[in-house]
């Protein structure tokens, strides 16, 4: 059987799951970071071995080798704006993610470790809908100060995700149809 891997990394932590080919879930894991063992690194970049070394284990400890992978998918980081969808991780990508060409995010491991991990599996690596997303029309962009545009970064991918289940589960069109969706985070 073949899998995909999927690789979120967040602050303290670097959740993944795998999924058949078939889109069924197979596992799901939050590997949890020493959060002093993250503190040595100037910049979340750095990061991207020990995080590596431990997916690695993780799919090692449920019996998947690398050579099981169908794909690996990371979570988008902090790039530069591109319309939603699916994007193949390349070196373009890779370089402006180490250069923080938005800022440092533990969301710029996402597409890195993904590239790693699949590059030694022989696999593609993907990001979908990364916060950079911009499909904002022109108006939202008005801040009320001259020369001042606002920028359009968010959770798209989480956004996108709820609103296509909300669709299917009430018959809504997701290309037609308009809709309010606040990403409220695990806060609340």
């Amino acid at each position: 059987m073949k899998y995909v891997l999927v690789i979120n990394p967040g602050s303290t932590s670097t959740k993944i799951a795998i999924y058949s080919t078939e889109s069924v879930e197979i596992h799901t894991e939050v590997v949890e970071h020493n959060a002093e063992e993250l503190k040595k690194f100037d910049h979340i970049i750095e990061q991207a071995d020990i995080r590596r070394e431990a997916i690695i284990g993780s799919l090692r400890e449920k019996g998947i080798k690398k050579e099981d992978l169908a794909a690996v998918v990371g979570r988008g980081g902090l790039l530069k704006p591109i319309k939603g969808g699916t994007y193949l991780v390349d070196r373009d990508m890779i370089n402006d993610l180490e250069m923080a060409v938005q800022g440092e995010h533990a969301s710029n491991l996402g597409p890195i470790l993904a590239k790693e991990i699949a590059d030694e599996a022989g696999v593609n690596a993907y990001i979908v809908d990364p916060v950079s997303c911009d499909e904002m029309d022109d108006l939202a962009r008005f801040t009320g100060i001259r020369g001042e545009e606002r920028g359009s970064l968010a959770h798209y991918l989480n956004i996108k995700g709820v609103t296509r289940r909300i669709c299917r589960l009430k018959g809504y069109d997701f290309y037609e149809d308009n809709f309010i969706v606040a990403h409220l985070g695990g806060g609340f």
